[in-house]
């Protein structure tokens, strides 16, 4: 797995709309894990992507009818059996933290990474999941210098009250130790 113009190679990309500039395009400095299902606690299907592609039905499913004008994406998904999709370059801004803080600075899009976990809070994630997440973690440290496996974290800590993702089933102990 290698990085090329900000791009992950050997995976899917499908390009969102929803990113732009980062204010200092330099400045890669965190990895926000998240999880997203759709329908909620669902899994497979195409229906992120719509969402992150602004093409998601309002009349497929009821839940959709108050998230499909939101304008979000994320840099990565991982789907379930591991398969990756990229939506953003790794050099813009995606459209993923929302009202943020973390160590002192707000607007975390600003300086992070979006990685969404296919998967719910209630759910564990799957083996697949963990070594993909490892390998793009890695792929990430080795290409931007500010990176670090100590600015890694979840929706949760840099939104509280806000978000609980990616939840109190991802194992972080496990994560550290395939990065270890």
């Amino acid at each position: 797995m290698i990085i090329e113009q900000h791009w992950l190679t050997g995976i899917t990309h499908l390009p969102s709309p929803n990113h732009d500039e980062r204010s200092d395009p330099d400045d890669i400095s965190l990895l926000v894990i998240h999880c997203i299902s759709l329908p909620p606690g669902q899994f497979g299907g195409d229906y992120i992507s719509q969402l992150f592609c602004n093409r998601l039905n309002p009349e497929d499913d009821a839940y959709f009818a108050g998230i499909y004008q939101l304008k979000v994406s994320a840099h990565l998904l991982i789907r379930r059996d591991g398969a990756c999709v990229q939506y953003v370059p790794f050099d813009r801004r995606a459209w993923h933290a929302g009202v943020s803080h973390y160590q002192g600075r707000d607007r975390c899009n600003d300086f992070s990474i979006g990685i969404e976990l296919e998967g719910c809070e209630q759910t564990p994630y799957t083996e697949a999941q963990y070594q993909q997440l490892a390998a793009v973690i890695k792929t990430l440290l080795a290409a931007y210098p500010r990176l670090a496996k100590q600015h890694i974290t979840g929706h949760s800590d840099i939104a509280p009250g806000r978000k609980t993702d990616p939840g109190a089933t991802f194992d972080w102990n496990y994560l550290r130790g395939l990065l270890a």
